[in-house]
């Protein structure tokens, strides 16, 4: 049991959702804390009142932004810049890599991200090689196959470190070691870990590491992050570049692009205040809450949902063993995309996801007694399905 003096528990009242549903999606979109309306009403009023003067303010807030960033990841802030989204960072990725045709093969595991394969797939029209390595349940990447298949050819493995429909968490340091034999790059997306599990991605050593504040940081959209490994820098040196990346933007000048020092040589096109300002709140809690304390709740979250799945004999598509699985359990049933929407319907919010089934996804803020209303509600779904 959780005591209801718990620390974590006292900071449901940061979060309103949770006084109007049963809020179980976390690892789609975090829950919004109440005093990012105060970060977006200072935004508004920056806006409002200083005009082109409040950029100095703004562009202060991607380095806070960084800042916050940095402490979740076990980072150096000066190697972290804010992006849009994940698609973003990765097509700086991208722009950084040259096929030849002896080194052009990129490797991944079929069950990444959709858009991995999307932006890494288009690169064939650069001369890029894909290889997708099967899984052989659609829970876990096969991580023999994946190392087997990088090899001298490689030159670039992007690779998640918790996977997006299973919560399966990846092997990623034996994957970076592998890459690393062979001088492929690695670029780490932590988009589904940020937050829920504990980082130190200077001690595992990607080339670059990708990720975003809208899942279990509770930072809204539009303010994602790329963090470069210094020891990578002059092998990634993109093409993808824009304005805001220029060692001096104000200067307009013509000449040839001139990256920034660290990762705002990286930084591409004009940032957006507004998304920065939202993800404020969010970065701030989860790095004053602490993820070990996450990822202890986590874990005992998590363990429950199972144990109450495998008691009404649902499918668990999510490793059963604690150090194998991220901060969502997958369950899946036949009719379990319909009982999805009928939860929702009732105040459960969770999702569901082909090849995974219904995705519960309770954060530090949740209870047991979260759990238990959704299989009740589940329950009821069920035997009015039948």
């Amino acid at each position: 049991m959780i005591a209801a003096s718990d620390p974590l528990l006292r900071r449901r009242s940061e979060f309103p959702i949770l006084a109007e549903c049963t809020y179980l999606i976390s690892n789609s979109l975090g829950a919004m804390p109440a005093r990012a309306r105060d970060w977006l009403s200072r935004y508004a009023d920056q806006w409002a009142h200083k005009g082109v003067t409040a950029w100095d303010e703004w562009l202060a807030l991607v380095d806070r932004s960084a800042g916050l960033v940095a402490r979740i990841l076990g980072a150096d802030a000066r190697h972290v810049i804010m992006q849009p989204n994940v698609t973003t960072s990765q097509w700086i990725l991208t722009s950084c890599v040259n096929f030849r045709p002896d080194r052009n093969k990129i490797v991944y595991s079929s069950l990444e991200f959709p858009t991995i394969h999307y932006v890494w797939q288009s690169q064939a029209q650069r001369g890029a090689r894909i290889e997708i390595v099967p899984s052989p349940d659609g829970i876990c990447m096969d991580t023999d196959a994946m190392l087997a298949a990088i090899d001298e050819r490689t030159v670039a493995v992007p690779v998640s470190h918790v996977l997006f429909r299973s919560s399966a968490i990846a092997d990623v340091a034996a994957i970076i070691r592998r890459a690393h034999e062979v001088r492929a790059l690695v670029f780490l997306d932590v988009y589904q870990s940020a937050g829920s599990l504990p980082l130190d991605v200077t001690a595992l050593g990607a080339d670059a590491v990708v990720g975003g504040s809208l899942k279990w940081l509770c930072g809204g959209p539009g303010a994602a992050f790329l963090w470069i490994n210094p020891a990578a820098q002059e092998r990634l040196r993109p093409t993808l570049v824009g304005w805001f990346g220029h060692r001096q933007p104000f200067a307009f000048s013509m000449e040839a692009f001139e990256p920034a020092d660290g990762a705002w040589g990286y930084a591409g096109g004009t940032v957006s205040p507004a998304a920065l300002s939202a993800a404020q709140s969010g970065l701030e809690i989860i790095a004053e809450v602490g993820v070990p304390a996450i990822r202890e709740r986590s874990l005992l979250l998590t363990d429950y949902v199972i144990a109450k799945a495998r008691e009404r004999g649902l499918q668990v598509r999510t490793p059963l063993e604690p150090g194998r699985r991220g901060g969502h359990v997958s369950l899946d049933f036949p009719g379990s995309e319909k009982a999805c929407q009928e939860l929702i319907a009732r105040g459960v919010v969770v999702d569901w996801r082909p090849e995974a089934g219904i995705r519960i996804a309770p954060h530090f803020y949740n209870t047991l007694d979260d759990i238990d209303r959704a299989f009740e509600e589940l329950d009821a779904i069920r035997a009015e399905q039948r």
